[in-house]
């Protein structure tokens, strides 16, 4: 179900695949860097919503401030007293290795033999824990952390190369899994992108300097120029000397974009594989409508991921479009356990319906993903409630089988309503009339075209990298694989 923050109420948990995090990184001429980091992180809030933190380089000293919460709520004025220089990076996290505590906020900041090293990811390592067990024993490393991106850290401390491109490719032969980093020593910016670009990261200009950023709705923000999205297995340097890219040469070729990023993820603003995510996800409504058409009076989306592939459906279909649930912006987190007469008011803190749009009417309503089944039978009672005559669930994302280890924090299989129930059990439990979902084909015709090269694991079991199947977010707060 689309949401904007992992939200539950009672025994009613939204059922939504978490967003992974957001990275920002530039050089700015005029200085200030980290109050454009700011408005960078702000901009890509939606990636994450646990901690946020600003690392800045004034050419002598890397200084950090990161807290749990917001962007707007970690940063206050004097907190940028200390956060001088032209170089900053930036991270907003949800936790998809480790758990949210504080001692996880990002970027992390390393002493190494190159100096001081702060250090943000968006992604997950997944042999981060056979790496762990490997610095430990080698060097002698006390983590202070429980996440992966310390693991990358470390072994960027410890790199030997002559450059900060080959010390990164030094990393990249042995990091698995998906990465978009970004790393601030005193006085050079880097990024580097997976082998397999299943992670975003793109460039833009700035004011004579240079800017990195998981989409390019944060360079929007900034009045940046966007230039072009990072090859996979690509690194860029900015130093005194300038940019410098170069690409690993030991890269397959290929690459593996996280689809939910064009179906959810992303802001419908960003441009990604090329492509405007607002104008993907419209296409992907029509593509639906073609694949599964149904008589009916009215199509809604299911607020707000939703609403630009419902719109695509409605003018595919001839179907007026109409808003029929209003969302709620400002639910977040709650730790509240109502007592059970209260816990059905779940979904009520989140949508609202309008009662004289839908009353009567059969509805064509379009969900981007349907992941525990834990929030649509609710959705759909609240639409019957309000008058509903008719029910039809269209879901512009294939049926979920398989977790994700790239980044997303989604769901055990054994908690993947499409893994365990046929299409009928599906549509029995969710409560609606009928129920259909997008293609695999549909899906990759949509986002894919000429380009292609999408990672679609959580839906076909084809992971682009081997996995271990039973793996955890909090395998490094478990322990290793040899003795501490």
């Amino acid at each position: 179900m689309s949401s904007e923050f992992d939200f539950s109420f009672g025994s009613v948990p939204f059922d939504t695949p978490n967003e992974e995090c957001g990275v920002v990184g530039l050089y700015t001429p005029e200085g200030d860097a980290s109050r454009l980091a700011f408005f960078g992180l702000f901009a890509l809030q939606h990636r994450g919503q646990e901690s946020a933190g600003i690392a800045a380089a004034d050419g002598e000293n890397v200084v950090v401030h990161a807290d749990m919460g917001l962007v707007t709520q970690i940063f206050r004025e004097p907190d940028f007293y200390p956060l001088v220089g032209d170089m900053a990076i930036g991270h907003t996290r949800y936790s998809t290795s480790g758990s949210s505590e504080l001692c996880n906020a990002q970027p992390l900041l390393v002493d190494s033999q190159h100096g001081q090293l702060a250090v943000a990811n968006n992604g997950n390592i997944i042999n981060a824990l056979q790496l762990k067990d490997q610095i430990q024993d080698e060097w002698n490393t006390t983590f202070t952390s429980t996440t992966d991106t310390e693991v990358i850290a470390q072994l960027l401390a410890h790199a030997t190369g002559a450059t900060w491109e080959d010390r990164v490719f030094q990393c990249m032969r042995q990091l698995e899994g998906a990465y978009s980093i970004v790393i601030q020593t005193k006085d050079t910016m880097i990024a580097a992108r997976d082998p397999l670009g299943i992670r975003p990261l793109c460039l833009g200009t700035l004011n004579g300097g240079w800017i990195v950023a998981s989409e390019s709705c944060a360079l929007d923000h900034l009045g940046a120029e966007y230039v072009r999205e990072l090859e996979p297995g690509e690194v860029i340097v900015v130093d005194g000397n300038g940019l410098h890219t170069a690409i690993w040469s030991g890269g397959t070729g290929r690459s593996a974009l996280c689809v939910f990023e064009l179906i959810y993820f992303a802001r419908p603003d960003s441009i990604m594989a090329g492509q405007l995510v607002h104008s993907a996800r419209q296409e992907l409504g029509a593509q639906l409508a073609r694949e599964h058409p149904v008589d009916a009076d009215l199509v809604i989306g299911i607020p707000d991921s939703s609403t630009a592939a419902a719109v695509g459906y409605a003018q595919e279909s001839g179907i007026p479009f109409s808003e029929g649930l209003v969302k709620n912006r400002y639910v977040g987190r709650t730790f509240i356990e109502p007592e059970q007469r209260l816990r059905d008011l779940g979904v009520r803190q989140k949508f609202n319906t309008l009662v004289e749009v839908i009353q009567g009417k059969r509805l064509v309503v379009v969900d981007d993903s349907i992941v525990r089944g834990t929030t649509t039978p609710h959705v759909v009672n609240l639409l019957r409630k309000g008058g509903a005559k008719e029910v039809h669930m269209r879901v512009c994302a294939p049926p979920i089988k398989h977790p994700c280890f790239m980044g997303v924090d989604m769901a055990s299989r054994e908690e993947l309503l499409a893994a365990n129930n046929t299409l009928e059990q599906i549509r029995e439990k969710v409560g609606a009339d009928t129920l259909g979902y997008l293609s695999v084909e549909g899906l990759l015709k949509v986002v894919g075209g000429s380009k292609g090269g999408f990672c679609d694991a959580c839906f076909t079991g084809n992971y682009p990298v081997p996995i271990q199947l039973e793996l955890s977010k909090f395998a490094l707060e478990q322990g290793s694989t040899s003795a501490d």
